[in-house]
């Protein structure tokens, strides 16, 4: 059975924080995600949006105000970034881990094979892949 390709006007990752000033930091100031919008207050949260430079996908972090825990995430929950120029991933490196990252271990190999892994302030996990990236089928 083929299945019918739909299109999709923008994908939006979200995931919430506890720490929104660091985590927003790490992704806007460490990462250089670009801020696309933002919102205060609405219906108890708040909310940053953060996006690649001409894609149609963008990182959200929000904070709801009765939050003070999050739970742990998954060693697999990650976003990936594939950074081809070797002298601006270990500049991208070196940004993160002094926006509060931490360099850790993947737990699946295929990562740590040109690749780096940090831990944002909460303990989500970004790897920065010193490929091209994949190529669509």
């Amino acid at each position: 059975m083929k299945f019918q390709q739909f299109e999709a006007a923008q994908l939006r990752i979200a995931r919430p924080t506890v720490n929104m000033k660091e985590v927003v930091s790490f992704y806007e100031e460490g990462l250089g995600l670009k801020r696309i919008g933002s919102f205060d207050q609405h219906e108890g949260y708040d909310g940053v949006m953060l996006g690649l430079p001409h894609q149609h996908v963008h990182l959200e972090i929000t904070k709801h105000e009765e939050e003070d825990s999050l739970p742990v995430p998954h060693p697999e929950q990650l976003l990936v970034f594939y950074i081809p120029d070797a002298e601006e991933f270990q500049q991208m490196k070196k940004r993160l881990l002094s926006f509060g990252g931490r360099q850790v271990t993947s737990t699946n190999p295929y990562w740590e094979r040109g690749g780096a892994t940090i831990e944002d302030p909460d303990g989500y996990r970004v790897v920065l892949m010193n490929t091209d990236g994949i190529t669509p089928v």
